[in-house]
């Protein structure tokens, strides 16, 4: 939280000044003395009140002009936001490597899988694409805000072939469209692989055109060193290649992630979620600081009056 006038909270100084002078009042002696002969009879038919009694009403008397300093200042704080016509295209990997099952049940389905909770948790103004590859691209859908098109298409994704990363990223560049410059609503790539690039056009190439265009690719490593699948009655190492996806997020201005199970996938997925579909803003608090401290204050000149038939 951060505040506007942060010179009024200096104001605050008036609730240790009101306690310190409520206690010079209290030990201050009554100016006229009356002597009662049978006082252990009186405090026997006097009505007993607590301590808390005497001091509910300052505590609320202070606590209220503590909230109405703080609103003079005028505090603000940071909230998400969705961003309107933002687009961001999902690009998975489906090259045979995929089937390995070192991340449960498979990298593929935990992809998918957390594709799919990716979709229920953005905002819905944010447009999402999805761009599918193995040896070339063979899935490509626009940005869209028909989540049960993308949801279909993600349900069908099978693992076969080799790894075309770079063609993939430059078909998700051509989904989001051609406009270039200020006007051009907010986009975002989110590539999973998890291997090097085996064909096509290098994709640390097209990661320097996404940031020419002013779209940053999160690039997401999926596996661990232990992944094998087999291959012709063989048994073959894919291990993922963070290093490689790293370099294409950081040429184009975006940020790489590592998930070496579904729990850090989804993980990953909900940050870049939040971070794509939603921007930071700063909104003024003042109202709720002034609404708390009003009510502090009638909270503690009705008690006064009620308890003790005077003001704090």
């Amino acid at each position: 939280m951060s505040f506007q006038a942060p010179l009024f909270l200096f104001a605050l100084a008036v609730v240790p000044l009101a306690l310190t002078a409520l206690f010079l009042a209290r030990r201050r002696p009554a100016r006229y003395v009356v002597r009662f002969p049978a006082l252990p009879t009186l405090a026997q038919v006097m009505p007993r009140g607590g301590r808390w009694r005497r001091r509910v009403p300052p505590a609320l008397l202070c606590l209220a002009l503590a909230g109405l300093a703080l609103a003079l200042a005028r505090p603000e704080t940071t909230v998400a936001v969705p961003v309107e016509q933002a687009s961001v295209v999902l690009v998975t990997d489906t090259s045979g490597s995929m089937e390995a099952t070192d991340v449960a049940p498979s990298r593929l389905a935990a992809a998918k899988a957390a594709a799919a909770r990716f979709l229920d948790r953005v905002p819905d103004e944010l447009r999402v694409g999805l761009v599918a590859y193995s040896d070339a691209p063979h899935t490509v859908l626009r940005p869209t805000e028909d989540r049960a098109t993308v949801r279909a298409a993600v349900d069908r994704l099978a693992a076969d072939g080799g790894t075309a990363t770079g063609d993939a990223l430059a078909s998700a560049l051509r989904a989001l469209g051609e406009q270039e410059g200020e006007d051009r609503p907010p986009a975002a790539v989110v590539v999973l692989s998890d291997g090097a690039t085996t064909t096509g056009r290098d994709p640390v190439e097209v990661a320097g055109e996404a940031g020419t265009a002013g779209v940053p690719v999160y690039s997401v490593a999926l596996g661990t060193a232990e992944g094998r699948i087999e291959s012709h009655g063989q048994v073959v190492p894919v291990p993922p290649d963070p290093e490689a996806l790293r370099e294409v997020a950081q040429r184009s201005g975006g940020a790489a992630f590592a998930a070496e199970d579904a729990d850090a996938l989804d993980e990953v997925y909900e940050r870049l979620g939040s971070r794509i579909g939603t921007r930071e803003e700063k909104r003024e608090i003042s109202a709720g600081f002034a609404a708390a401290g009003l009510l502090l204050l009638g909270g503690a000149l009705g008690t006064s009056l009620r308890w003790r038939g005077r003001l704090p």
